[in-house]
Parts: C-alpha cells; sequence; structure tokens
C-alpha cells in the first residue's frame, strides 16, 4: 500500500501556481483556486488509506501501469468499476476472442417507459485496457477477489432522464465503411469505464487548437500517453489524478451528468465501505480501479474514513434484465465513446510495441482465443513495502518531454506498405509517392513540435501525398492507413459461452457441413426432395430469415408461402457476421420457435397492433410454425383489432392479406376456421359502418375506400351465406353522399355493381362531364377514381379502358400533360395490382398490329354509330343492304318467301325494276322493325 502523503508534499508546487496565476491571469484568485483545488485533489487521493488506481478507458499507458502494479502490489482483493451486476459473465471471457462486450439486455420492462423497449447497456473490453488486465489477474490468481462496485445496469435507466421517450442512446458511425462494425453494439448504453474527455467545449477546442491536433484521441495520445507509457507508478498515479481533477473542475456545475457522476462515486463507495466490513479484508491488500475522473471526487463519501452516512441504494425495479457477451470491434468501440476512428486500433498496436520493448509479461485469461500464449512470470514477486511517496508531479510538469529518436526502419516500412495497400485498391501510387509520404511526416511531426512522427502524422501526410482528389475504390486512404496500423480486429464469442437458443441454433444447422461460426459469407445448397433430412434446417432457416437481420440469412432460390413449399433451396449464411443479433435472440427464449411465437404474440397485443398486422402475424404462423391453436388466437386478435378500429388506413393491407388468406383456407381445409368466418361478418358489417363516413372524410383515401367497397363486393357472396344482410350494404351506399371528384367516381361505380346505375347512363354522364368546360381540368380526379374502381369492381375494366381513351383524345394538353406524371406515379405507388387488368383490357381491346390501327373503329365509336338516329329513307337503304347481303348468303329461306309472294325467277338475280329484289325491298321498307333487328344483329356480331 502507498503511505499518505505528507501535508507538505506538494507545497512547492502550490506555491509556483499561485505565482502563476497572479503573474499570468486577469483574475488571479480565481485561476488560483482552480490551480491550488488541482493539488489538494491529488493530495488527498494519494493520502486515502484504499489505494486508489486512476486510469481511462481503453489505454495502453494505464495497461502497462496496471501490469506493473499488480506484479508490486500482488492485491487480495480488486474493487473495479464496473457494473455490479455484470460480475458473473466475466469468467466466460476465456472463451472469445477479444474484444468482447459485456451486455446486460431487457425487453420486458417494469419500471421504465415502455417505449423504451428495449434496453441494453454493454461494456467493451479490448486486451490493451487496464480493466481486461485487472480481470485476467484476479480470475487467474488463487485467493484474488473481484468486485465490481458501480450501479447496477437497472440504475444506469434509473437514473437517466425521463423526458424523452427514448432512452440514452450511443452514438452512430459516420463511416459507412465502418457502420457495420459499428453497429455491433447496436442501441445499446456503454459503460464508460474511465472515460476521460472534457466535459467543456471549450476546454476542449482550446486543447486541440493549441495542441495542433484535430480529435481529443491524438491530443491524448500526444500529451499523456505517451509520456506516461514508461513512467513509475507514482508518476502515473499523480499525473492521472491531476488530469482528472483539471477536466472535473472545469466541467460547467450545471452539467446534466454532474449529479449521476456524483451519485455514481457515492454508490462505489458505499460498496466498498460494505464489502470490508463483511468481508473484513485488510485496505492495505486492496486496490480499487476506477477513472481518473473519479478518483478526484469530492463527494462526502469518499475515503474509508469518511464518517458520513452510506449512500442509500433504491432497489432495482422488476424488469427482467438477461446477461451475455456479445462480439465488439474496434470501430464499434470508437462509434459508440466518440474516439477517432482509428484510435483503438493505432492503442493496440501501440500496447503491443510497449509490451515487446518493456518485456512486461501481461495477464490472460487462461484458454483465451486468438491469443498468442506468453510466459508466465518466474515465480511470484514480492509485495511492495509501504514506503512514503516523492513528489513527482512537479518534476513531471516542469520538465520538457522526453523526445523519442525518429525510427526510420519503422516509417520506412508504413510508407512502403501504404503505397503497396494504395495500389490494391486502385491508387496510382509509386516509389515517388513512398518517399513524399516519408518527407512529408517527418515535416508535420515537426511543424507540431514532435521529434517522431505518430500514427497521426503519417496518415495525414499519406491522405496528402496519396489521395490527390479522387478515391478510385471504396476505401479511401485514411482507411486504407487505419487498416495499415493495425485494423478492425473484431471480437467472437465462443460456442461454450453462447446462450442456449445460439448453440441450439449451431447444433440444429450442422447437417448443412458449414462452419457458422465464421464472419464469411457461406452459401448451402438444399435438396429436400432428394435429402429429406435437411427440412428441419430449411423450417429453421425461414424462422431465422424471420427474426434475424436481412443478411444473416438470405435465400438466393427458394421461397416459403401461403401453400407453396420450394423443393429445392439456396441460402447465403452470415451467422458469424450476425453474433450479436443471434445471442440478443437467446435472451428472449430457449428455442427459435419460442421467441418467434412470443413475437407473434406482442405484435398482436401491443399498444400499436392492428388488424392488418394481426393478420401478417397469422401468415407468418401458417408459414413457418405448425401450430393451429397458435394460428386460432391470432386469428381471434385480429377480429377484436378489426371491430376496435375507428379509421379504414390499413383497409387495403386488410383486403390483400385476407384474400390470401381465404384462398388459402379453401384448397388446403375442408371448411374456414370460425376465426376467419367471425372476421368476414364482422369486416362486412364494420365497413358497411364506416363507409358513408369515409366518404366524406378528407383524412381517407381513395385507395382505402376502394378497398373498402373491394371488400364488401369480394367477400358479399360469402358474407350473406355466413348471415350478413345486403340492405345494409344498400343502405351504407345510399347515405354516402362524396364531394371530391374521386369519390363520386368510386361511389358511381358501387351503385352500378349493385344495379342501381345502368352502364349507358354511367357512359352518359362521362360524356357530360368532357363536355362541361367547367369539369374538364377536374376529370383525370374523376378518371383516378374510376381507376381504383377495379378493385371492388373488376367488370368496369372495359369501360376504364374506354374513359381513359376518351380523355387521351378529348383533354386539352394542359390539362392531359401535368396529370400523366400523377397518373403513373399513384398507379405505381397505390394501385400495382390494377395495372394488369387495365394492361390485359387494352390488349382484348386495341389492334396487334400497327395497320391495322390505322384502319381500326373503337367498339364504342362503332356502337355509337349504328345507335345514332338517321332519316328514314337513309335508314331503310342502310338496312336493306345489310339484310340484302344476309339473305344473299342464305337463298333457301329467301326463296321459299319469295314464291309465297308469287315470284318465279330467282330473286337474286340481276333484275329490273319490277324484280323480286324490288319486291323483297319493299317488304322491308313496309315493315322495317324486322330489318332493323336482323341489322343490329349483324352489327353485334
Amino acid at each position: 500500500m502507498t503511505a499518505p502523503t505528507a501535508p507538505g508534499l506538494f507545497g512547492a508546487l502550490r506555491e509556483q501556481l499561485t505565482d502563476a496565476a497572479a503573474a499570468f491571469a486577469d483574475s488571479p484568485d480565481a485561476l488560483a483556486g482552480i490551480l491550488t483545488g488541482i493539488v489538494d485533489d491529488v493530495d488527498r487521493a494519494l493520502g486515502e488509506r484504499l489505494e486508489i488506481f486512476p486510469v481511462c478507458h481503453h489505454s495502453p499507458a494505464s495497461a502497462l501501469a496496471m501490469v506493473r502494479r499488480l506484479r508490486a502490489k500482488q492485491p487480495k482483493v480488486i474493487y473495479l468499476e464496473l457494473c455490479e451486476d455484470l460480475r458473473p459473465l466475466l469468467g466466460e471471457l476465456r472463451n472469445c476472442r477479444l474484444p468482447i462486450a459485456v451486455q446486460a439486455f431487457a425487453t420486458e420492462l417494469d419500471g421504465f417507459p415502455a417505449e423504451w423497449s428495449p434496453l441494453s447497456v454493454v461494456a467493451p473490453i479490448t486486451e490493451a485496457s487496464a480493466e481486461y488486465q485487472a480481470i485476467a489477474y484476479a480470475l487467474e490468481t488463487p485467493d484474488v477477489e473481484l468486485v465490481l462496485v458501480d450501479r447496477s445496469t437497472d440504475h444506469v435507466f434509473q437514473w437517466s432522464p425521463r423526458s424523452s421517450d427514448e432512452p440514452p442512446r450511443d452514438g452512430a458511425a459516420a463511416d459507412p465503411e465502418t457502420a457495420e462494425e459499428a453497429a455491433l453494439h447496436g442501441d445499446a448504453v456503454g459503460v464508460e469505464i474511465g472515460d476521460l474527455r472534457p466535459r467543456f467545449a471549450e476546454l476542449e477546442a482550446y486543447l486541440l487548437h493549441h495542441g495542433k491536433v484535430r480529435h481529443w484521441s491524438e491530443w491524448w495520445d500526444q500529451y499523456v500517453e505517451r509520456p506516461l507509457a514508461d513512467a513509475d507508478h507514482d508518476t502515473y498515479r499523480q499525473v492521472m489524478v491531476l488530469i482528472g481533477s483539471l477536466f472535473r473542475r472545469l466541467r460547467p456545475a450545471e452539467s446534466a451528468r454532474h449529479d449521476r457522476d456524483e451519485d455514481r462515486e457515492r454508490y462505489m463507495w458505499t460498496r466498498i465501505r460494505q464489502h470490508l466490513a463483511a468481508s473484513g479484508a485488510d485496505p492495505a491488500d486492496c486496490l480499487y480501479v476506477c477513472g481518473a475522473f473519479h478518483a478526484a471526487s469530492h463527494v462526502e463519501q469518499f475515503g474509508l474514513d469518511s464518517t458520513a452516512p452510506d449512500f442509500a441504494i433504491t432497489p432495482r425495479t422488476g424488469t427482467r434484465w438477461r446477461y451475455g457477451l456479445i462480439p465488439s470491434s474496434h470501430s464499434a468501440i470508437e462509434a459508440q465513446f466518440g474516439l477517432a476512428p482509428g484510435a483503438v486500433s493505432i492503442a493496440a498496436a501501440s500496447w503491443t510495441t510497449a509490451v515487446s520493448r518493456s518485456r512486461l509479461v501481461p495477464y490472460r485469461l487462461d484458454g483465451q482465443r486468438g491469443q498468442k500464449k506468453t510466459r508466465r512470470a518466474r515465480g511470484v514477486a514480492a509485495p511492495a513495502p509501504a514506503g512514503a511517496v516523492a513528489d513527482r508531479l512537479t518534476g513531471f510538469l516542469a520538465a520538457p518531454p522526453a523526445l523519442d529518436e525518429l525510427d526510420e526502419a519503422e516509417l520506412r516500412g508504413w510508407c512502403v506498405d501504404i503505397v503497396r495497400l494504395a495500389r490494391r485498391n486502385g491508387y496510382l501510387a509509386s516509389t515517388a509517392d513512398a518517399i513524399a509520404v516519408f518527407e512529408t511526416s517527418i515535416l508535420l511531426a515537426n511543424l507540431r513540435n514532435r521529434a517522431r512522427p505518430t500514427p497521426y502524422d503519417f496518415a495525414d501526410a499519406a491522405v496528402t501525398c496519396i489521395e490527390k482528389d479522387v478515391v478510385p475504390g471504396r476505401r479511401d486512404v485514411r482507411r486504407l492507413c487505419e487498416i495499415l496500423l493495425g485494423g478492425d480486429r473484431i471480437g467472437q464469442v465462443g460456442y461454450d459461452s453462447l446462450p442456449p437458443l445460439a448453440r441450439d441454433v449451431l447444433d440444429r444447422l450442422r447437417p448443412l457441413g458449414l462452419d457458422l461460426e465464421k464472419r464469411t459469407v457461406q452459401r448451402a445448397l438444399l435438396d429436400l426432395r432428394a435429402d429429406p433430412a435437411l427440412t428441419p434446417c430449411s423450417d429453421l432457416l425461414w424462422m431465422l430469415r424471420h427474426l434475424l437481420p436481412p443478411d444473416a440469412a438470405r435465400p438466393i432460390m427458394g421461397e416459403r408461402r401461403l401453400g407453396h413449399r420450394s423443393v429445392q433451396e439456396s441460402w447465403d449464411l452470415a451467422l458469424g457476421r450476425n453474433q450479436r443479433a443471434l445471442i440478443e435472440l437467446g435472451y428472449e427464449g430457449v428455442t427459435v420457435e419460442q421467441v418467434l411465437e412470443q413475437r407473434l404474440r406482442r405484435a398482436v397485443r401491443g399498444p400499436d397492433a392492428t388488424a392488418a398486422r394481426a393478420l401478417a402475424a397469422v401468415e407468418d404462423a401458417i408459414r413457418l410454425l405448425d401450430s393451429p391453436r397458435l394460428v386460432d388466437e391470432l386469428g381471434a386478435r385480429a377480429v377484436e383489432l378489426l371491430a376496435a378500429e375507428r379509421t379504414v388506413d390499413d383497409a387495403p393491407d386488410v383486403l390483400r392479406r385476407i384474400r390470401r388468406l381465404l384462398a388459402h383456407y379453401r384448397t388446403t381445409a375442408p371448411a374456414l376456421p370460425a376465426w376467419c368466418q367471425a372476421f368476414v361478418t364482422t369486416g362486412y358489417a364494420h365497413y358497411c359502418t364506416l363507409l358513408p363516413t369515409a366518404f366524406v372524410d378528407e383524412a381517407t383515401g381513395v385507395r382505402q375506400v376502394g378497398a373498402m367497397l373491394g371488400f364488401l363486393f369480394s367477400m358479399e357472396s360469402l358474407a350473406l351465406s355466413l348471415g350478413c344482410d345486403r340492405t345494409q350494404l344498400e343502405l351504407a351506399v345510399a347515405q354516402s353522399h362524396p364531394e371530391t371528384p374521386a369519390k363520386v367516381a368510386l361511389l358511381w361505380a358501387a351503385r352500378h355493381q349493385l344495379g342501381l346505375l345502368p352502364l349507358a347512363e354511367l357512359r352518359a354522364r362521362c360524356a357530360e362531364l368532357l363536355a362541361n368546360p367547367l369539369v374538364v381540368p377536374a376529370f383525370p380526379q374523376y378518371l383516378s377514381g374510376f381507376v381504383h374502381a377495379l378493385e371492388p369492381v373488376p367488370g368496369l375494366a372495359p369501360f376504364v379502358v374506354e374513359t381513359m381513351s376518351n380523355a387521351f383524345a378529348r383533354l386539352p394538353d394542359p390539362v392531359l400533360l401535368p396529370w400523366l406524371p400523377t397518373l403513373i406515379t399513384t398507379l405505381r405507388e397505390q394501385g400495382p395490382e390494377l395495372v394488369p387488368l387495365l394492361v390485359r383490357e387494352a390488349e382484348r381491346t386495341f389492334p396487334a398490329t400497327l395497320p391495322a390501327l390505322d384502319a381500326w373503329t373503337p367498339p364504342w365509336v362503332a356502337s355509337a354509330m349504328s345507335a345514332a338516329p338517321t332519316s328514314p329513307v337513309a335508314a331503310v337503304s342502310a338496312t336493306a343492304g345489310t339484310v340484302h347481303a344476309l339473305l344473299v348468303a342464305h337463298p333457301e329461306s329467301v326463296d321459299t318467301v319469295a314464291g309465297l309472294i308469287g315470284g318465279d325467277a330467282p330473286w337474286r338475280s340481276a333484275a329490273g325494276p319490277h324484280s323480286p329484289g324490288d319486291a323483297a325491298a319493299a317488304l322491308l321498307a313496309a315493315h322495317p322493325a324486322t330489318a332493323e333487328a336482323v341489322a343490329a344483329l349483324v352489327t353485334t356480331r
């Protein structure tokens, strides 16, 4: 243990800082108070009986100092700043490949707003971190106890502000290249272990500007990380507490996180006191590992000798938390904690170099995957004797930074490798560019007062010399530098540490013969006819397709819909790449079938459940689960939701899905299930009740009203057979009085379907609209209504084609041309299923060849011409000519009639004024009704 500091240990430093404040500050009292307060914080932290070890998150310098201190002190108890309920998971790290995130996950909330679901907390762990070294030492050393003292994951959200409907979330990756890896943590809240970053924006901007760096990670690497890499223990502790105190005192007091940070510190010190009291451990054999920010705490519970009462810890809520490990990555950590891209990769490379240079043997868990075997330290180091702490802080602050010698071999290797990597990615790089990068790196380091170029200097030089003005490939030069300097290492959870569901999935897919733990995309071929044993694999893949992200299990060939199963399937599987999603699936149940059933039930029981979603859940249950009981339960819920709806926004989706389900049951079941019959009868009465309101409601679209009418007309026969009354539909149509043109057209179509509006009258109304100059600008809206009327009245397709043709022929260009794009986009977005009806009807109506089009007369025009009134003489002449041609073609019956009227010669011969042909013409003129009937018959045929 470190002995308490003497009262005057930092007296000289206090005097120097006070004199500096008086000489350079406009208000020396305020600055002097801050500077001397920082020294007081250092003095207080080092004088505590329980040794405090300040750390920074994912800092190689902290990890190196931790290794040295653990080997020297050999503590028996380690108090670690980490959520206390995550302790049982730490032993599973030995089965994983780092980086890994320890996670707490909850979907069933009790005590939190329902909108926050799901809740997730992650704590990422890398090898180049002091936390991992402490964990590995405690788990691998006998008789060492590891105690997590930070607030539980439940308290993380208890202490979150509730002014928003959304829980606190982490940041998102801005680089699309790393978006996939950054999403490994999802929407989880990151537990910041040893977060050292100014909470004062102006201070951070000032430090970056005067440090000649672009990002906080680069400033920390240059001014803290490298100077402390080889520092002794006392220097390291004093400097880290000094930095934590500085950022703490310069943070605005009214910061939103101020109270939460202090509550965390009260919580941790209370847990430490409770454990010491219960275990009887000697504080001299203990080590408290926390962030440097918390090491300079000002709370009244700070220290073992504090007389303040313990912090009142509220009980946890009834939320059921599930715990596990998920894969993490360098880019995911950078995105979640706001670090510069590549910062964690550079830290990992610096850690490897420092370990090799210092010949330290870091602590690792036995069996740790992805790690090289390292030799163990021989023997056990004797605990460091207690002694007085010297003032190392004054010398560290007064001494100039140690200048590292330029390692030309390392820099030269970087330059050659980046040129080679750039050429592979499409850049026109050469040896000259490698030389330019080398010289520019040294130049930038000199401009920034560095004797040795850092990876950040090298990356800036490479971008300047190689990238020019265009990125030929998918990766830019800065991304290539990140890959070169260490790359984005992605962790993996071992099979033994997976939840039961994930292990069950891997076991059930083993017949495919693929290593699904790999992160590569693998192709699976299933011939279910030749190998029926693969059918369970196919069933499982379709369920995973529904539950996991789209790229986890993607079908290339084959489909599964109602009543259809493919006999051959091909899949692209990337379960290793989506390990996090598979693990979180395991938090919800033991088997995939159980999770799917639970999700389907939640989908129909949630506050945003609708009848359309319930029908979709019914379809999924039929396709993916062989459970008639679940289907009946979901279907009954769909009936309840439909009866309770007060809007018809989902009417198109409801119509499409119930038609599909009815067709499925009619082909696969002897009778419709009870819930299906109830849905039809309930929907018939429900839509009849809402129809008059929907016609006049401006918020209800034409597509929704058309879908309502489609449900009523297409389900009418079934509904009437189940006891519904058609009078209800007739009354609903009679009570509808729309005002918008599109809905008026829909109403006309509905009346025509009910037999209340003949087609001739409907055609006359449209002709009247086209003839009215005041209505012509609005006629396209009527036409849109007729197009949507094809849903309830598909028999109107010939009339719609006729009306559209007349509109194209008669509407003026200022009206027609602006309307055409709207018609096309409307049909594409709202009625894609109606387009085939129009196309097929147009194909039957219009000629198939261009020459035939020139001589073609539309059938509606021909019928109008035949029905147009003419003079009696012309009518008789036209009728006689048509009938005469018919009689010439069929002479037998006509010859008999001619004989009866006294004609001896054949009537069809060339005749004079008094030939039998004249007699036939006279007969037709005397009895024109018969001739007109025959002529109409001929024209129709």
